[in-house]
C-alpha cells in the first residue's frame, strides 16, 4: 500500500501579510483619518455606506484587508477611475475566494475580516462557535457579502431601517445575548471575533447618531452594551483578547451614554460614563479614561455643574497627556473653557480657548483617537460658540455658530442641525428676529433626518425668545411650523 504524499492533517503555515505599498502611495501625504473620510465622501457620491476609518487604512495598507469587499471596489473604483483592484495593490478576488485557511486578518471572500480565522485559531476553544454560518461566508457573490461591510456578528446585533431606526437583532446563537448567564445557562468564552463585533458596534451607533441623532437609538443600543459586559464577565482565555474587549466595552458604554446625554437622559448618561471610567480604571487604558472624563465633562456642563465640568476636563487631560494627540488635547481644552463659561470666569474660558486652538493647529497625529472623528474646525467652531453663548456674547456667539454650520462635512447631519439651532438661538437672543427665523427653518428642515431631544430643547428655547417677535420676517411662520411639531415624550 502507497501513502499519499500529501497530508490533509498537516497545517499549512500562515504567511504574513504583504504591506499594500500601492495603496499607501495612494494615500500622499493625507492622514490615514483624513484619507478615510475622503473614502465616505466618495462612497456618499456614487449612493454607498462605508464607515471607514482610520484603522481600516492601517489594516488596507498593512495587507491584512487582501481584496476589498464588494462597496469597498467600488468607491475605490470610483476614486480611481481607470484602475483596477490589482491596480490598487489589492490581491485579484479569484485568489482569495474559497480558500479555507487564511492568515489572521484576511477576508473571507474579499469581505472584512470580522469572524474569520486561520487554522491555529479554528481549533481555539474561544472560537468554536464560529465554525457555522447561515450566512454562508465563504460565496462573495451572497448578497449580504456584497451589500453590508460589517461582520455577520455585527449585522444580527445591528440592523438599520427606515429614518433613525435601528433594531437590535437576537445575539442568542453566537452567544452574545445578555441574559445568558441569568438564564441559567453555561457562558462560553470569547474570543476575536467578539471582539470585533463590539468594536463594530461602536462605530456603527457612532456613523448612525451622527447622521440621525440619538432619540431612535438610546434603548436599542443598550442590548449590545449588555452583551459586551457579559463577555468581560465571562472572561477572555487570551490577554490581548481581554484587553481589547475591555476597551470596545468601554468605548460601547461611552457611545450609549452619549445616546443618553443627547436624548435628555442625564442620569442614564452619567451612569454608563461612569461603568466605561471603571472599565478604564481596571486596565489601566489612559486613552479610554481621558475619553470617559471628556464626556463626563460635558455632561456635567449641560447638567448645569460647571465646577464639576472644569474638573472632569482637567482629569481628562492628564489621562490623555501620554497619548500625544494635539487635538484630544485640544478638545479637552474645549470641555474645560465649557466649564469655565459656565461659572462666568471669561478669563479661564478665554485662557482655555486659546489653548485649544493652539492644540488645534498643530494638526493631526496618527495617535488621534479613532472616536474623535466628529473634531474638526466645525466642532471647534461650534463649541466655542456654546462658550461664548453661555456667557452672553451673542454677537461672538453668531458668528462662530455661523461658521460651524459652514465649515460642517455633510455626512454629520446631527452636527449641522445642532450649530444651526445654536446660530438660531443666538441670533435671537441678539437681536436678530428675523435672520433667527430663517436659521431656526432650516434647523426644522432637517428634523426629519434628525431627532435630538438636546436640538429640539434648543429650537423651543429660540421659540420662546421669539415670541414678541411675531411682526419681524419670517418668524410667525417659523413659530407656526414649529408649534406643528409632534411633541417629544
Amino acid at each position: 500500500m502507497t501513502s499519499s504524499k500529501v497530508t490533509s492533517s498537516q497545517p499549512t503555515p500562515a504567511r504574513p501579510p504583504r504591506p499594500n505599498l500601492v495603496f499607501r502611495e495612494l494615500r500622499g501625504q493625507r492622514s490615514p483619518a483624513e484619507f478615510a473620510a475622503a473614502v465616505r465622501r466618495a462612497a456618499r457620491e456614487i449612493g454607498e455606506r462605508v464607515s471607514c476609518d482610520a484603522r481600516y487604512v492601517g489594516r488596507v495598507e498593512a495587507g491584512e484587508i487582501r481584496c476589498p469587499n464588494y462597496a469597498y471596489e467600488r468607491v475605490f473604483l470610483h476614486m480611481f477611475p481607470g484602475r483596477t483592484l490589482t491596480d490598487l495593490g489589492f490581491a485579484p478576488r479569484a485568489s482569495v475566494r474559497g480558500r479555507r485557511a487564511r492568515v489572521p486578518g484576511e477576508t473571507h471572500g474579499c469581505r472584512e475580516p470580522y469572524g474569520t480565522q486561520n487554522r491555529e485559531e479554528a481549533q481555539d476553544p474561544e472560537n468554536q462557535h464560529n465554525q457555522q454560518d447561515p450566512y454562508n461566508p465563504q460565496d462573495p457573490y451572497n448578497p449580504y457579502n456584497e451589500n453590508h461591510e460589517e461582520s455577520d456578528v455585527l449585522r444580527r446585533a445591528f440592523m438599520t431601517g427606515g429614518g433613525a431606526t435601528v433594531a437590535a437583532a437576537s445575539m442568542g446563537r453566537m452567544g452574545l445575548a445578555p441574559d445568558t448567564a441569568a438564564a441559567g445557562h453555561p457562558v462560553r468564552r470569547p474570543g476575536t471575533s467578539d471582539v470585533y463585533a463590539v468594536e463594530e458596534a461602536v462605530r456603527r451607533i457612532r456613523l448612525l447618531d451622527d447622521r440621525h441623532g440619538a432619540d431612535g437609538l438610546y434603548r436599542r443600543a443598550s442590548t449590545p452594551l449588555r452583551a459586551a459586559y457579559a463577555l468581560l464577565d465571562a472572561g477572555a482565555t487570551r490577554q490581548a483578547t481581554a484587553d481589547r474587549l475591555h476597551s470596545g466595552a468601554g468605548e460601547l458604554a461611552i457611545s450609549v451614554g452619549w445616546l443618553a446625554h443627547d436624548s435628555g437622559r442625564f442620569e442614564d448618561a452619567r451612569s454608563h460614563y461612569a461603568e466605561a471610567l471603571a472599565t478604564a480604571r481596571v486596565t489601566g487604558d489612559d486613552g479610554l479614561e481621558a475619553h470617559a472624563f471628556c464626556n463626563t465633562a460635558f455632561l456635567a456642563r449641560d447638567a448645569g455643574r460647571p465646577r464639576e465640568a472644569v474638573r472632569a476636563a482637567q482629569a481628562a487631560q492628564r489621562a490623555g497627556r501620554s497619548l500625544g494627540s494635539p487635538r484630544l488635547m485640544s478638545l479637552l481644552a474645549l470641555r474645560e473653557a465649557g466649564g469655565w463659561a459656565g461659572l462666568a470666569d471669561r478669563t479661564g474660558c478665554e485662557q482655555a480657548l486659546v489653548r485649544a486652538q493652539t492644540l488645534y493647529d498643530r494638526g493631526r497625529s496618527d495617535a488621534d483617537p479613532e472616536w474623535m472623528s466628529f473634531y474638526g474646525e466645525a466642532e471647534l467652531e461650534g463649541l466655542e460658540a456654546q462658550c461664548w453663548s453661555t456667557l452672553g456674547d451673542w454677537p461672538r456667539a453668531a458668528r462662530h455658530a455661523r461658521r460651524a454650520a459652514r465649515l460642517q462635512d455633510p455626512h454629520f447631519t446631527r452636527n449641522i442641525a445642532l450649530y444651526t439651532a445654536e446660530l438660531a438661538d443666538d441670533l435671537a437672543r441678539g437681536g436678530r428676529p428675523d435672520e433667527a427665523a430663517a436659521a431656526g427653518m432650516r434647523v426644522l428642515d432637517l428634523l426629519d433626518q434628525v431627532q435630538s431631544s438636546r436640538i429640539q430643547t434648543m429650537l423651543a428655547g429660540t421659540a420662546r425668545v421669539l415670541l414678541p417677535h411675531r411682526r419681524a420676517s419670517g418668524v410667525s411662520g417659523f413659530l407656526e411650523r414649529h408649534a406643528s411639531l409632534p411633541r417629544t415624550a
